[in-house]
């Protein structure tokens, strides 16, 4: 009985091994990514990208490294980052990116494990494949094109081949080529031994930090779908926060096309459904944004935290049993009335604080938000008035402080 317990524990540590490791890695005993990727420049945009997958769990951890403005590598098969920190250093020496690389290359004495792609400053590009990568199962081999390279091992033997030609004929921004490469390599096989993680990384010279992607789906037994949701909500944000500002300046022909365009693209995304809702309140449309309060709630019912903001829907008979406006606290008040002025509504946010400062008459906050109210409507000498009100309450009110500053005199 003992012996068979003990068989059925190796059994199932073995099941838990095989799954979190590929097979060369167990057999070498060597941290190896049985994986492929695609690494590319954007001449136009200044971008570079690397999006990768494996069997293996946390693929992005190791493969993928990019530096704006200087390049990327990505390191798979017996993973070495050595050849991404040395090759960045070779490459502010002036060295093309063939000799960032072959410098690593050359001191390596296990270099026939290892599967390396670069790509340069301006989009030169190179790439080698270990001679021991022949031996395993699959195809081991690495493609080179204008400013890309797909590179992978243990694949089928249309994988890389699919990957480059997708890449050559999406279209779209950097991020949204490289996911289709990916796909398509995945379509036409990709790894042999299966899918646990995939990762995503762009990074531009000019980007701001919310303008980088860096996605990763660590663990799953569907990678590439979790890859395009996320690629999708990095996408319909923008597009959201891009409606929103349309419909504030009063566009609202091309905010409601925008915000159209953002729904499907965040579905399932809860914790962007309250913008959701302010945007479509925005657009004049209330039960479309009763609805997405009822989804989001569906999705999360801790969304519930969110529904004072949303005080203006509070009488909608689909809303109407979510509110427990007794329980409300002077943040939630803050909160509706912070809503109505981002929805443009600056006669119902005066008349809310006013209300709510009978009840919160040392309120800081409230003042501070009948301020912006009134500056809303032009009115600023009662918006100076509020806001120095707001400050004698509370000198840390820097909203008000700064708000102060900034009103003209």
């Amino acid at each position: 009985m003992l012996l068979k317990s003990l068989l059925l524990t190796f059994s199932f540590l073995c099941i838990i091994s095989v799954r979190a490791q590929n097979l060369p890695s167990l057999l070498l005993n060597k941290n190896i990514n049985a994986t492929f990727s695609i690494t590319a420049y954007d001449k136009q945009t200044q971008e570079w990208g690397i999006a990768v997958a494996t069997n293996n769990i946390y693929v992005g951890n190791s493969t993928i490294y990019i530096q704006p403005g200087l390049g990327a590598f990505s390191v798979i098969a017996e993973t070495q980052p050595s050849y991404a920190i040395n090759g960045f250093e070779q490459l502010k020496l002036g060295k093309t990116i063939k000799e960032a690389i072959e410098y690593s290359f050359q001191n390596d004495s296990e270099q026939y494990l290892r599967q390396v792609a670069g790509i340069g400053p301006n989009g030169e590009v190179y790439a080698f494949t270990g001679a021991s990568l022949k031996y395993w199962k699959g195809k081991a081999a690495h493609i080179t094109g204008n400013s890309f390279v797909v590179i992978g091992n243990q694949l089928t033997d249309s994988t890389l081949t699919a990957m480059a030609t997708a890449y050559q004929h999406a279209n779209g921004t950097l991020a949204q080529r490289l996911l289709a490469s990916l796909l398509a390599g995945q379509k036409a096989g990709g790894q042999i031994t299966g899918k646990q993680s995939a990762a995503l990384v762009v990074k531009g010279k000019d980007n701001e930090w919310f303008n980088q992607i860096d996605l990763r789906i660590d663990d799953s037994p569907a990678p590439f779908e979790d890859l395009q949701r996320l690629l999708a909500y990095h996408y319909g944000r923008i597009k959201l926060n891009q409606a929103i500002y349309a419909l504030k300046a009063g566009n609202t022909v091309e905010g409601k096309i925008k915000l159209q365009e953002a729904i499907p693209m965040i579905k399932g995304w809860s914790g962007i459904y309250s913008k959701v809702a302010m945007a479509q309140l925005l657009s004049g449309d209330k039960e479309a944004a009763a609805l997405t309060i009822l989804h989001a709630i569906q999705l999360n019912p801790q969304w519930k935290e969110n529904l004072p903001a949303f005080y203006c829907l509070a009488t909608m008979p689909s809303l109407k049993s979510y509110f427990q406006v007794t329980s409300f606290t002077e943040k939630d008040w803050c909160s509706a009335i912070q809503l109505l002025l981002e929805i443009n509504k600056a006669n119902e946010a005066i008349s809310l604080a006013q209300q709510q400062l009978k009840t919160y008459p040392s309120s800081s906050y409230i003042y501070y938000l009948l301020g912006k109210a009134w500056s809303a409507k032009g009115d600023i000498s009662k918006a100076r008035t509020l806001y120095t009100t707001a400050i004698s309450l509370d000198t840390e009110n820097k909203e008000a402080v700064q708000a102060l500053a900034i009103v003209p005199k």
